[in-house]
């Protein structure tokens, strides 16, 4: 999906794209948000920078452009988790074979993509097109936060900027682990390790997070509430909200 989105918008990102891989099946197979949605939250991040630059205003337009994708996402398709899209669990290969293979259902979710691209791209380009996007005092996005912290550039620190709140503001898996992830990808993908062994060391990933966080994913439960808007987050964030996790991803 973000590879479609990019070069629907003339940017393509190879790295980037090939960054995103982690988030097939939900995060891993977790069954999480779908990885579409995970992808064009990215894209959506992309073309922010390239209209906003960086800063809070584009921050705050990824998530708004988030929130829109969501919003059209679940009216398509009735939910934005992968497990309760496929119906399927697969934490083992077997599993995948069913799911892919004896099912047909891996079909579905190329139809899936083909009827979600256009309307991601339209919400994107709306956004996007809008005159203002009015931006709280930084920081805005837990995402980005986590971003900047582990050195990534003003381009990735926007593109990662939607996950806040779980994806945009949804309350879903967490936003600040969705940004470890793909720039730990791209870190590791640039040292020319094999996709195995990133899904892998992802997975070590999620475990040392899991004992971080109580052992939960959602960003609604880490959390306790899901947020009302962009305001409430970036002040969650000024109020020291979720540091020990932020911190904890950024030094890992």
């Amino acid at each position: 999906m973000i590879n479609v989105l990019d070069h629907a918008f003339k940017h393509p990102l190879k790295l980037e794209e090939n960054a995103a891989m982690p988030f097939n099946g939900g995060i891993n197979r977790q069954g999480y948000q779908c990885g579409l949605v995970w992808g064009a939250a990215l894209a959506a991040g992309a073309q922010a920078y390239h209209v906003h630059g960086s800063g809070p205003q584009a921050e705050a337009a990824a998530i708004i452009a988030t929130q829109r994708l969501v919003d059209s996402f679940r009216a398509q398709f009735d939910n934005v988790n992968c497990l309760e899209i496929t119906e399927c669990e697969m934490q083992s290969m077997m599993q995948i074979f069913k799911f892919l293979i004896k099912s047909g259902a891996g079909v579905g979710c190329v139809r899936m993509a083909t009827k979600y691209a256009p309307v991601a791209y339209r919400e994107i380009d709306a956004t996007l097109s809008e005159e203002s996007i009015e931006a709280p005092a930084p920081p805005v996005s837990c995402a980005a936060l986590l971003a900047q912290k582990m050195g990534a550039s003003d381009l990735h620190s926007v593109m990662a900027a939607g996950f806040a709140g779980g994806i945009g503001l949804c309350g879903g898996a967490c936003g600040a682990l969705g940004a470890a992830i793909w720039i730990h990808g791209m870190n590791r993908l640039e040292e020319g390790i094999s996709n195995k062994e990133l899904l892998s060391s992802v997975s070590d990933m999620m475990d040392r997070f899991a004992a971080i966080a109580d052992y939960e994913f959602e960003c609604s439960e880490i959390v306790g509430r899901k947020f009302e808007d962009i305001e409430d987050h970036a002040g969650f964030l000024r109020d020291g909200g979720c540091s020990k996790i932020i911190e904890a991803l950024a030094a890992d």
